[in-house]
């Protein structure tokens, strides 16, 4: 069974269909957006039709934020950005491997939180992730690990979200976002050279490679995205000179110098920018993290994301050959 709600599904079938080809997009699972620990608990303790009766009974209990929903919420609101209100820059749809029926509840509690989301695909016990590209998406956050594998290995831009559920200011419109480079921005070439070749081989060949541009990795059209959405800022800003920048981008990498040139030059060939710039070799990424205080965290090693996850939402990107192993059970988002 497949459900797509939107509010538009009464309008004639001979408007002009709604246009995503210049919008940021991404797609969310309910896993990601809300706290369905008590959920997810009965749907694997007693199976699905528990799990249904469950929800049906809860249908008007709304569900409490997840890991990600300070991102999406602050994302959402840079839409005030946009000249029209009905054409946004952001739209967020929901992905769900739940039926039309037990999603009811998600898009309660969406309601309730005030999130401008009306798009939603329902797939009973299946992964949506396919219909990523007919929405224009770059990027699918889940909590099921098994539906991020999937995508990631059709080639489609996905992360695992982990990590605390942090408390959101709803006061703060701040967006910052933080991003690995390699098998992130860029692909996973480098990184095999460095499982190969250790550390000294993987600097020789970025130094003798230094001018040549990384091909990208799978959330390079996000950063590209919210790029855009970080010009329409400076065009604010320079009609009002007091408006003050709320997109802050940044990548923290464990390269160092001088394999660090050619992340900035690949950055620069691609026509992309990022505010700053941590090359850490080394150094423990948590402990950044702390300070820089990131809404989200992109990182394709699971090692990596260890500690950043105690303090900060973060999300795995299983890309590359360090990925490869079998995906884990599915369960309900």
């Amino acid at each position: 069974m497949v459900g797509v709600l939107s509010p538009e599904w009464c309008r004639g079938v001979d408007e002009v269909s709604y246009d995503l080809s210049e919008r940021l997009v991404i797609g969310i699972a309910s896993s990601a957006l809300f706290d369905l620990t008590e959920s997810d608990a009965v749907f694997r303790g007693q199976g699905e039709e528990s799990y249904r009766s469950y929800q049906e009974e809860h249908l008007d209990d709304t569900l409490k934020p997840g890991v990600a929903f300070p991102f999406v919420r602050r994302l959402l609101s840079l839409n005030d950005l946009s000249p029209a209100l009905d054409n946004p820059l952001v739209e967020v749809i929901v992905l769900s491997r739940n039926d039309p029926d037990t999603g009811l509840r998600v898009m309660r509690s969406i309601r309730a939180h005030g999130l401008p989301i009306t798009r939603a695909v329902f797939m009973q016990g299946r992964s949506p992730h396919r219909f990523m590209p007919a929405f224009n998406m770059s990027l699918f956050l889940s909590a099921n690990q098994g539906d991020v594998r999937e995508a990631v290995n059709a080639g489609l831009p996905a992360g695992y979200v982990l990590g605390p559920v942090v408390a959101d200011d709803t006061n703060d419109r701040d967006l910052r976002v933080s991003f690995d480079f390699d098998g992130i921005l860029a692909d996973g070439a480098s990184e095999q050279v460095y499982q190969s070749g250790g550390i000294e081989g993987f600097r020789e060949h970025e130094i003798a490679n230094a001018d040549t541009a990384h091909d990208p990795g799978p959330l390079r059209d996000f950063l590209a995205a919210v790029n855009r959405i970080q010009r329409r800022e400076e065009e604010e800003r320079q009609k009002d000179h007091e408006y003050r920048l709320r997109v802050h981008v940044s990548i923290v990498t464990a390269r160092n110098a001088p394999a660090h040139e050619r992340a900035v030059m690949s950055l620069k060939r691609w026509g992309l920018r990022v505010n700053d710039a941590f090359f850490l070799g080394g150094i423990d990424k948590g402990d950044v993290m702390k300070v820089l205080k990131p809404h989200i965290f992109f990182d394709d090693q699971a090692s990596h994301l260890v500690s950043t996850s105690r303090t900060t939402p973060s999300v795995h990107v299983p890309f590359g050959q360090i990925n490869e192993q079998a995906p884990p059970a599915p369960a309900p988002d």
